[in-house]
């Protein structure tokens, strides 16, 4: 059986397989507390919020993040770095790199900042939550089932450029995300699955 992933909004999901994962949640506006893990990207405004993660947590659930979340989080908390591989609650979990190449971009998400994208295995299926990120050489040595990458540009890739990491990843299975809060629209993701040359699936909000 297929991991069911829904979208919460920006780059915000709970993936539901195994176990109940939650990449980046924001704007949580109930509180399901049934979480396992959650998995930060970055401790931007729009991805890393105690309260939305104190929402969808319980006494179990494993926090994971990279360093820069150190001391502004506690509990359960789990800090990673690039290129290591752990199991949470039983969960592989792959830390990949996410920064900015292009030099519009690159005070937003600078590589020596440290954020991080997650290759997650959930009933045997792995998806690959790019973060924040443009296209990126280290895309080409990683392989997922299910890829979710943003689409809006401005802080993130654009659509073309959400094509060029689909080229180099080789999904199944594409998820647009990073569009309808903040900047990015319909538009963004549609244009994004004509060009993408694999299945695409754009997501409606899940509360």
């Amino acid at each position: 059986m297929d991991p069911k992933i829904e979208w919460l909004g920006h780059d915000s999901f709970r993936l539901r397989g195994e176990k109940i994962i939650y990449i980046d949640p924001w704007k949580i506006e109930t509180t399901p507390h049934d979480a396992d893990v959650v998995l930060i990207t970055h401790d931007h405004f729009d991805h890393f919020v105690v309260e939305d993660i104190d929402r969808v947590r319980n006494a179990n659930t494993i926090v994971v993040g990279p360093a820069q979340l150190r001391g502004k989080i506690d509990g359960n908390v789990m800090l990673v770095n690039r290129g290591d591989t752990i199991t949470a609650h039983g969960t592989p979990i792959q830390v990949t790199p996410a920064y900015n190449l292009h030099p519009d971009r690159q005070n937003f998400h600078p590589n020596q900042y440290g954020g991080v994208g997650y290759i997650v295995t959930l009933n045997g299926k792995r998806i690959y939550h790019t973060g924040d990120t443009d296209p990126i050489p280290e895309m080409k040595e990683l392989r997922c089932d299910i890829l979710l990458v943003p689409v809006s540009g401005t802080y993130v890739c654009t659509a073309d450029e959400a094509v060029e990491v689909t080229q180099m990843v080789k999904p199944a299975l594409t998820i647009p995300m990073h569009w309808d809060t903040i900047v990015g629209s319909w538009e963004d993701a549609n244009t994004f699955k004509q060009k993408a040359g694999v299945p695409v699936e754009i997501l409606g909000k899940s509360s």
